[in-house]
């Protein structure tokens, strides 16, 4: 069955509205290649151009990626200078399909920290994309979801709220003002969530892949969302 024929087979009306993906396995990608680690996050983009043109033209109404955690910055000195010049150079080129495509940005995470360069490229195609009003593209950046937790925590306290429910706890996340994940994808057959979006995540649908995120594309996010649909949602009932 071609990619097109995949497609046609999903009920637009059981769509999740909200995917979130761990592209997991770009270095691996390159390992076996022969390559330097900077050379699997550059395919790693392409799948990342390809995923987010697949998630908007299905009908997905948010998705959220998880490109660089807190835990990150234990990589190498090299590997992470590598990193931003990529993140820097990507989101400043990738502006304008964003554009074409409607895609609306915003970002999770303490972005503030990341060097200038990045953060200045971030929000300036962050801005430029503001007013979009198709699919929301979530970058997870700096990112982790126990430190989410603790931030959301301490705004609460900073400005005196009390008996915080689940609505206004939520509200005070990085995800604000997105509904939670339906629908959690991991590639390269790794089964954790590594510390993302711990709090969203609580009654979300799991889809595990062994493909390594460089090679995981239209046909692959195509794949879990048919599987989503075969499942029955019951959310802790």
């Amino acid at each position: 069955m071609s990619v097109a024929q995949n497609a046609n087979t999903l009920d637009p009306a059981r769509l999740p509205a909200h995917v979130a993906v761990i592209m997991d396995g770009n270095r691996r990608w390159a390992k076996q290649r022969g390559l330097p680690a900077v050379a699997g996050h550059r395919a790693g983009v392409k799948s990342v151009h390809a995923v987010v043109r697949a998630a908007s033209r299905a009908g997905i109404k948010a998705l959220t990626i998880y490109a660089f955690s807190t835990e990150n910055w234990r990589r190498s000195k090299l590997e992470v200078a590598a990193l931003m010049f990529l993140l820097k150079r990507t989101i400043t080129a990738y502006a304008d399909e964003l554009d074409r495509e409607g895609i609306r940005l915003m970002y999770s995470g303490r972005v503030d920290e990341l060097p200038k360069p990045a953060r200045l490229a971030l929000r300036a195609a962050e801005a430029r994309l503001a007013a979009n009003t198709g699919m929301t593209l979530n970058i997870a950046l700096n990112y982790g979801g126990r430190q989410e937790i603790l931030d959301a925590a301490n705004r609460a306290l900073a400005a005196g709220l009390k008996n915080l429910d689940e609505k206004t706890f939520s509200g005070l996340l990085q995800t604000a003002p997105l509904p939670d994940p339906d629908l959690l994808i991991r590639t390269s057959g790794e089964m954790r969530i590594s510390n993302f979006l711990l709090w969203q995540t609580a009654y979300s649908e799991f889809y595990f892949t062994d493909t390594l995120w460089p090679d995981f594309r239209e046909k692959e996010l195509l794949k879990a969302l048919s599987a989503y649909q075969e499942r029955e949602r019951r959310k802790g009932t």
